[in-house]
Order: structure tokens, then sequence, then C-alpha cells
């Protein structure tokens, strides 16, 4: 069964939830690997969403935070103060899926603006949200963005989300009780916060992907494991689930 990369980043996204009991969902790719992982690896995953809804069940992907089909699948529904105090800050969410626009060596996240060059003026992107404070108080966060040296890049405009800051120890000394971005899957591997240095480190490979690609897509000079190893193909189960919920997303939308 022939796939994408687009369907690679997003079935090993999905994978990565496998043996997760929870977690706090980012809309668009994030909510597309989290309800992946539901469907078929992890049927037990509790979703949680901002606006409130934790132990969403949807049929399709979600549209929006305030898709009244999280709310009408969920096993309760707060109020977005208790969310965050409560579930979010009081360390109750194992596990952050975040996207971003650009991340650097360290995982830091802009989701805010991007300098577009001399003469233009920035482009403004969507913003926080939730990000922030997810990525400080979960106890691990995984990320999901398309590779190229315009989301990776040697220095993010700006910090919107702080991953593992520039380097060691900065997380603690901030007093953030996550361990951070534990891993960024992307459309040509995926790559992890080497442990001294915390500095991203490309770890595997989707297949038929060199490691040469990857640098190249790469604005900074990337680091690579001893040992690659290539992630596994999709299977066909995953690729029908995959292409179901798509579809039923497009349809709700449409």
């Amino acid at each position: 069964m022939a796939f994408s990369r687009d369907e690679l980043m997003e079935v090993n996204a999905g994978r990565a939830l496998a043996g997760a009991r929870n977690c706090f969902v980012g809309i668009g790719l994030p909510s597309t690997a989290a309800n992946l992982a539901r469907s078929l690896h992890n049927p037990d995953l509790v979703l949680i969403y901002e606006s409130g809804t934790i132990g969403s069940k949807p049929t399709r992907l979600p549209l929006s935070i305030g898709d009244g089909e999280l709310a009408e699948t969920a096993d309760a529904v707060v109020c977005v103060p208790e969310m965050f105090n409560y579930w979010l800050q009081g360390g109750r969410i194992e596990v952050g899926f975040l996207g971003a626009a650009q991340v650097d060596r360290y995982a830091n996240i802009n989701t805010t603006v991007v300098d577009r060059g001399p003469g233009m003026p920035e482009a403004r992107l969507p913003g926080a949200g939730g990000a922030p404070e997810i990525a400080a108080s979960c106890g691990k966060v995984l990320m999901v963005l398309r590779h190229s040296t315009r989301s990776f890049v040697e220095k993010i405009d700006f910090i919107t989300t702080l991953g593992h800051g520039s380097g060691p120890g900065d997380r603690a000394r901030l007093g953030m009780p996550g361990a951070g971005p534990t891993a960024v899957i992307t459309d040509l591997g995926i790559l992890r916060p080497d442990a001294s240095t915390a500095e991203l480190v490309l770890t595997e490979v989707h297949p038929g992907v060199t490691v040469e690609q990857v640098r190249a897509a790469t604005g900074w000079e990337l680091k690579v494991a001893d040992k690659i190893v290539t992630t596994e193909a999709p299977s066909s189960g995953e690729l029908t689930a995959l292409r179901a919920l798509k579809a039923a997303g497009r349809s709700a939308a449409a």
C-alpha cells in the first residue's frame, strides 16, 4: 500500500502514544496522531483538549478545540481555568502533543511571529494558546511538524514555548516540572534531545530517507546518533484507519 511522507509522519506520531495513559492534544497534526493512536494502538488513551474536554472519543478529526464533537463524546467537560490550574499545572497529564511553526536545536517553539526578511511585514501566527503551560507541566512533550529549513532554524524569531531553553538545567532553573520535549517527529525522521547537552539529535529516519536529506532540511549542523534506525513502514491497517479519520474530518468540514 503506497503512502506519503505526511502519512509516515502521522503514523509514527501515533505510534509514539502506544503506551501513554493520557495526552493533552494540540489541534492539527498532533490531533491527527492522537486520534489515530486511540483508534488503533491505544484504545484506552484519554484525550484531553484545551477547551476543557476530558476523555473525548471523536469519530472523526475535530475541526478545532471548540468542535462540539469533542464535548459530545467526552467523559467530562470542565472549565478552562480548572483544566489548566488543576489538571495541567497540577501535574496530572502525562503527555503533551504540540506542533510548531519554527523549532530550534533545543526544541524551543515559535508559533507567534516569523520574520519574512527586509522590506517585508512580519508574518503573524496563531500564537501561544496553551502550549507554554503544556510544555512546562506535562510529564513529557512530543512534537510533530514537517521538516524544512523554514521550520528547523538556527535561531527562532520568537520563543513562544520553551523546550530546553539554551541547554541542560534551564528547565529546572525556571521551575518547570515536566521533562520537556522528548521527541520531534517529522516527515523525514525522528529527533530526540541528547541526554547531556539537550540538543536535538537525529535518531531515526523514515523508509527511503537518508541522513543527508535530513541534514539538508535542517537550519543548523544537525548531530546524528551513532546508530541510526529506520522506522517501520506504515501497515495497511494504520493507513486505512488514518485515511478514514481524515475523510470523516473533510466531510464534516464540507
